[in-house]
């Protein structure tokens, strides 16, 4: 009997299979989902000891199911390895270091997989506050007792992430207005 479920999301079958075939035979129980959607019913009804996901999905994208684990106590504890062929597409969203997930670049080698995995379930036991990727929850402790509180700490919790990614993107045009202007000069 495998002792560990892992939940590969990703919509290609070829990492899907690769994911299976690297993997020692016996230790682990894969199961997959080929969209966002599908992964997340899956993370609910299936409990996996490791999440792997691909950041490039249909239906939902893994940036926002990466938001849902990340908005959830329960689903921030399960290890999380997140895949892309390009890490600028997690950076962009997400900025390093990864502290409380493992990244690894597609395609991988057997031995990329099994350090990432490794790494993932050592990150996954740090601990982390309430609300680890956004300060903006912890001004919220009143509303976060009522009724639907945890609705209201996701939200604070989002417009964090939101206000750290708009303030990225401001650089990042501060930037290219630079470089455009010394161009032109």
């Amino acid at each position: 009997m495998a002792s560990h479920k892992i939940l590969v999301i990703d919509d290609s079958r070829v990492i899907q299979k690769t994911v299976k075939s690297m993997l020692p035979p016996g230790n682990f129980d894969v199961v997959e989902a080929k969209d966002g959607e599908e992964g997340l019913n899956k993370i609910h009804s299936d409990k996996p000891s490791l999440i792997m996901l691909d950041f490039l999905l249909p239906k939902r994208s893994g940036w926002e199911v990466f938001q849902e684990i990340q908005a959830d106590a329960n689903l921030r504890k399960i290890p999380l390895l997140v895949m892309s062929g390009r890490k600028e597409e997690v950076t962009e969203k997400i900025s390093e270091p990864f502290e409380f997930f493992e990244f690894i670049e597609k395609p991988f080698e057997k031995k990329q997989l099994l350090g990432a995995i490794k790494s993932a379930m050592a990150k996954s036991k740090k601990s982390r506050g309430p609300a680890a990727a956004a300060p903006a929850a912890a001004a919220a402790p009143a509303a976060a007792s009522a009724g639907g509180g945890e609705d209201v700490a996701a939200l604070h919790a989002k417009v964090a992430r939101l206000e750290k990614e708009v303030a990225g993107l401001k650089k990042q045009v501060s930037q290219i207005l630079a470089f455009i202007k010394q161009k032109l000069k």
